[in-house]
């Protein structure tokens, strides 16, 4: 079947009383037939659920559609996508260890790789997006893990996944580790170019209507079963109610990516035509700086814009205000258009030449395109810009 079709066909076990539409198992914990079976599954002889904390029969299921989509062979849920970042990092590396990172990340995977990650001995050093040749000059002997977004957040900077997997025949024991929460697996698939592990916040696209918090990270068998000891024993995981929510919604996501795609790329074009706009990326524009590599590895590209308004921080705080139906939220990936100013609030924790360094400046808005007609899409936008003046 086409992965549309396994999405939808994807599905927990049917139990005797033959639902049609998958149930919520909502409990702490599972019974065993017999005191052998109990004691087999906790020696891992035989599979089977234990806790939910483990696992549940709705966040397997939700686990098994992100491998699926991905090409994976193994996968773990998380509470949140920081939380499935954080697991991917320290549920991989010990103290001594070593990150190579591109410098264009989220806010929050800066703190961790900056401030956090170094409390206990791993250390991190950033490469430039836009230079990525320097990468191996940063590799050292205790370097055990690549990490970067692509595109990136929210300056849509690609990084090319062939040529950086090209790196593991030279680095074959370095994980190459990404966040494709952008992309979504339906867009981008890097574990087809040799990537190690894949993460991504599945509050995002894979949620879709800005309900539930989630994050999943699906790579490597024998990664995840690493990782696997440290969420069983941390405890970040995804609730069975939630895995439920998003199991379902990514029946929908190809058809929802396509409308966010189409309406992201009519925006973008009518923003570059617009003068009162310094500069807009998108990945699909062929005014892309990296827009034959945004063709070659993303099927479209994606629900994002990122543009600066002229006249700097004033003009975006009265872009903002004058919107009437693009909602204002540090959120992306909702079915409602959602605006954002980077600078003041998801990188706001970033000084400004680090700002800058990732192209974020204090005319920079990220626009999350929803799933609403174009034409009232374009209407907001092109009221909000005329407001401003």
């Amino acid at each position: 079947m086409k992965e549309e079709s396994r999405l939808i066909r994807t599905q927990a076990d049917r139990s005797s009383h033959r639902e049609h539409s998958v149930p919520l198992y909502l409990t702490s914990s599972f019974i065993f037939d017999d005191a052998e079976q109990g004691r087999a599954i906790f020696a891992e002889e035989i599979s089977g659920n234990v806790y939910s904390r483990y696992s549940n029969p709705n966040t397997t299921e939700f686990i098994s559609k992100i491998c699926e989509l991905e090409g994976a062979e193994a996968g773990l849920a998380f509470s949140s996508g920081m939380a499935a970042v954080f697991a991917s990092f320290a549920g991989l590396l010990k103290s001594g260890d070593h990150i190579v990172a591109f410098r264009s990340v989220f806010g929050s995977t800066h703190q961790l790789l900056t401030t956090l990650l170094p409390r206990w001995g791993i250390t991190s050093s950033y490469v430039d997006i836009d230079r990525p040749e320097e990468i191996e000059s940063l590799i050292q002997e205790n370097t055990k893990m690549i990490f970067f977004e692509t595109p990136s957040n929210p300056g849509l900077e690609l990084v090319d996944l062939e040529w950086i997997c090209s790196l593991k025949k030279k680095y074959p024991n370095i994980i190459i580790n990404v966040d494709n929460c952008f992309s979504t697996p339906y867009l981008q698939k890097p574990i087809s170019y040799g990537v190690d592990i894949v993460s991504h916040s599945a509050t995002k696209y894979m949620d879709g209507q800005g309900r539930v918090l989630g994050g999943v990270v699906v790579g490597r068998a024998d990664l995840m079963k690493e990782m696997m000891f440290f969420i069983r024993h941390t405890g970040p995981a995804m609730s069975a109610f939630n895995a439920w929510i998003l199991s379902k919604s990514l029946e929908t996501l190809p058809v929802r990516m396509d409308r966010h795609c189409q309406n992201a790329l009519q925006i973008a074009e009518f923003l570059e035509s617009n003068l009162e706009i310094e500069e807009v990326r998108y990945p699909h524009l062929p005014s892309h700086p990296q827009y034959q590599l945004a063709k070659k590895q993303m099927k479209q590209g994606g629900g994002i814009v990122t543009f600066v308004v002229k006249g700097g921080l004033e003009r975006a705080k009265r872009f903002l205000d004058a919107l009437q139906m693009i909602l204002i939220s540090s959120n992306l990936g909702d079915s409602r258009s959602i605006a954002t100013h980077p600078a003041s609030t998801t990188h706001s924790k970033l000084t400004e030449a680090e700002r800058q360094r990732i192209g974020i400046y204090p005319g920079t808005i990220r626009l999350s395109v929803g799933l609403e007609h174009i034409d009232d899409l374009l209407a907001d936008v092109k009221n909000a810009i005329e407001k401003s003046k």
